[in-house]
């Protein structure tokens, strides 16, 4: 694994590992006030003041218990305001409420319309900026013809299997494939709606502007182009992505991104608007000033990262093929210690990363996607405490 700052930083020193190939089937942050810039704006993302504080350079992980046991290739996960946990299955299409506390299950209703193969099926959700008025949970999916987004009334009064209201199509058109669905979707501080994509194996989308494919895409709750995106009425928020599966801000609202590599580096970004990560001219790091450099990047058997949060100071970081936890600690957006793994192959594929609050993580694993090998209990949510 290697660390780089920023284009113009320098390295910090990590061990040397074998390099092997391979694409890992993949996979936000929360509601927040509005605020008077956007997310990982350019003047955001130079800002890292030197009283700013640093985590330490080592960190600890702790799994305080299994939350839940049983659970069909879990991938979106979004944690209710009044309790409870919202996960979504892949392959079957359906939301489940798990009772954080009993690890008791119920499900809400099947989302109309995924069609599962592949990478693609039910992938990322989120809660609306405005949930404790309108109950909505969006989701994205992949459809016969396309990725979208719908959003969905909650309605936990009505009978187990019946509580989703028919779905509102939000965004649609995404380039859909068997590989490089993206799929995470959380709406940023600024209450915007933020969505990975990947290029669905298509290399060239993810330099076209006017494509969807290797995006991270911006938009309004409604799902029009979100005001101060970078490119006049456009969703592009930022491009030269291959296969975004992370997305979190920091406490000063930054934006970061985890995204798979293809045979030798999988990344991750500090995100600015505008900004080309370089895929596919560039992977990893590149001597091309015009392409922004990852915060961090990995072997691909070290990572094949997913979801992303942030906590206690530092991006946790879940990896597929990698079946192991990332620590990556931050001063702005340069990585202020080498990157530490836990839970090495303790839990198999780890895919989804949500903060709890406090020194408290969500953490789903990813045994039953077709390319794990599954446990009895497996898939699980994991609750862990960590520094």
């Amino acid at each position: 694994m290697i660390v780089r700052r920023r284009a113009v930083s320098a390295v910090l020193a990590t061990g040397a590992l074998l390099v092997t190939a391979g694409c890992s089937s993949g996979a936000g942050g929360s509601p927040g006030a509005s605020a008077s810039a956007s997310p990982g704006s350019a003047s955001a993302a130079r800002t890292a003041p030197a009283a700013e504080e640093t985590p330490p350079a080592k960190g600890t992980v702790d799994v305080v218990r299994t939350v839940a046991e049983g659970l069909n290739t879990p991938w979106g996960l979004a944690p209710l305001p009044e309790g409870g946990l919202l996960v979504g299955s892949r392959d079957e299409g359906t939301i489940t409420r798990v009772d954080e506390k009993t690890g008791a299950k119920t499900e809400l209703g099947e989302v109309p319309g995924v069609s599962a193969a592949g990478e693609g099926g039910l992938l990322g959700l989120a809660l609306s900026p405005d949930y404790a008025s309108d109950h909505m949970v969006y989701a994205y999916f992949t459809s016969v013809s396309d990725n979208r987004v719908v959003r969905m009334l909650y309605d936990a009064k009505r009978p187990a299997g019946d509580q989703l209201g028919a779905p509102d199509t939000v965004f649609k058109g995404i380039p859909k494939g068997m590989i490089h669905n993206g799929g995470r979707i959380a709406f940023g501080p600024d209450r915007q709606l933020y969505i990975g994509t990947g290029e669905n194996g298509d290399r060239g989308l993810a330099q076209d502007k006017k494509s969807l494919g290797g995006k991270i895409l911006r938009l309004t709750p409604e799902g029009e182009p979100a005001p101060g995106n970078p490119f006049p009425d456009s969703p592009v928020y930022s491009y030269g992505h291959r296969n975004v599966q992370g997305l979190a801000w920091d406490a000063k609202q930054r934006l970061f991104a985890s995204e798979f590599g293809q045979n030798t580096w999988d990344e991750l970004n500090a995100i600015e608007p505008g900004a080309d990560y370089g895929w596919p001219a560039a992977e990893g790091a590149s001597k091309d000033a015009k392409y922004r450099d990852p915060t961090a990047q990995w072997h691909t058997d070290e990572a094949s990262p997913s979801g992303i949060a942030y906590a206690e100071g530092s991006i946790w970081m879940a990896g597929l093929r990698g079946q192991r936890l990332w620590r990556v600690p931050l001063k702005g957006t340069a990585v202020s210690a080498d990157p530490q793994a836990f839970l090495k192959g303790e839990y198999g594929r780890l895919r989804t990363v949500v903060a709890a609050g406090g020194d408290k993580l969500w953490v789903t694993t990813s045994a039953t996607d077709g390319r794990g090998a599954p446990k009895k209990g497996d898939d699980r949510i994991l609750e862990l405490r960590v520094t």
